[in-house]
């Protein structure tokens, strides 16, 4: 395998320990803290493009999320819990206190998406704003799984699967379940916008079987502990409060299952947001307008 490109040259690695493990983060620029967490079938590599948009006005700590990257793999239980997002919420509050940071901005994107919306109804008073990129809640993807969207998001119910059945066929071929994949998700259906740098650090975990197995993990805890703990907040009326600006893919996965902006006014009070050309990889599909939006918000 050839050795991983460094695509944030100039920033520091740092590996941060929490109860769920260590949290491998890179941190650099300058400003207020801004914590950047990436999605599924991604690591946080993902940001490489949008990061030095954003440095000269914010200090980034783009983070692997627990079980993915180089962050540990926290061991799990029949109920997944190491790897609700609540849990990894919990880490990720945790990891940036080790860094000094008690109050920061937040953007995530996929799964990250999911472990930042959950980390502001959980802990409000940690964050000044919040940005979710081409996500919708958990509750809101499964109560809207249709045929054609089931078709779209198999998956959600494929990872979701008991052990080792989705390990074992990944692990089979693991490069063309990953190609694949992610090639689907684009707008172009291929992968000509992924940099072939940050597609080796992509492939890297998915030739890990233990990596795989976490991954899965997290897509458990999804149809499971993360659908029942959304459930609850939206059955109480909980709201997130703090300004949130929501960016989706014009052809991405958020847009399929119903109008994001429409959605996410149901869960939060003073919400944006807009489309972007693209599909579901925002970061790497369409850098420049993205880092625009997302400097836009949390500066303004």
């Amino acid at each position: 395998m050839p050795d991983l490109a460094d695509l944030f040259p100039g920033y520091e690695s740092k590996w941060i320990n929490t109860k769920s493990g260590r949290i491998f983060a890179r941190v650099g620029g300058k400003g207020p803290p801004l914590l950047l967490l990436h999605g599924f079938s991604s690591t946080h590599v993902m940001w490489h493009q949008v990061a030095p948009q954003l440095a000269d006005k914010f200090t980034l700590i783009i983070a692997d999320l627990p079980g993915y990257g180089w962050s540990d793999m926290p061991e799990s239980d029949d109920n997944h819990t190491p790897y609700t997002k609540r849990a990894m919420a919990q880490a990720m509050v945790e990891a940036m206190e080790q860094l000094g940071y008690v109050h920061f901005a937040l953007a995530g994107h996929d799964r990250g998406g999911r472990v930042s919306y959950r980390l502001a109804l959980d802990h409000p008073g940690r964050l000044s704003k919040l940005a979710v990129l081409d996500i919708l809640p958990t509750y809101n993807y499964w109560e809207r799984m249709n045929r054609l969207y089931a078709l779209k998001i198999y998956h959600w119910t494929f990872l979701a699967q008991p052990a080792p059945f989705p390990e074992t066929l990944i692990g089979g071929n693991p490069d063309f379940f990953l190609k694949k994949k992610m090639a689907s998700q684009t707008k172009s259906k291929t992968l000509n916008e992924i940099d072939p740098r940050a597609l080796e650090h992509y492939l890297a975990p998915f030739r890990d079987p233990s990596r795989v197995h976490a991954m899965c993990e997290d897509y458990r805890a999804g149809a499971y502990a993360d659908y029942d703990i959304d459930k609850a907040d939206h059955d109480a009326g909980n709201k997130i409060t703090i300004p949130m600006l929501a960016l989706w893919g014009d052809v991405g996965i958020a847009s399929a299952a119903a109008t994001p902006l429409d959605t996410w006014k149901t869960w939060a009070t003073n919400v944006t947001g807009s489309p972007v050309d693209s599909g579901h990889f925002l970061t790497e599909e369409n850098p420049d307008v993205t880092a625009k939006k997302l400097k836009e918000f949390f500066l303004g």
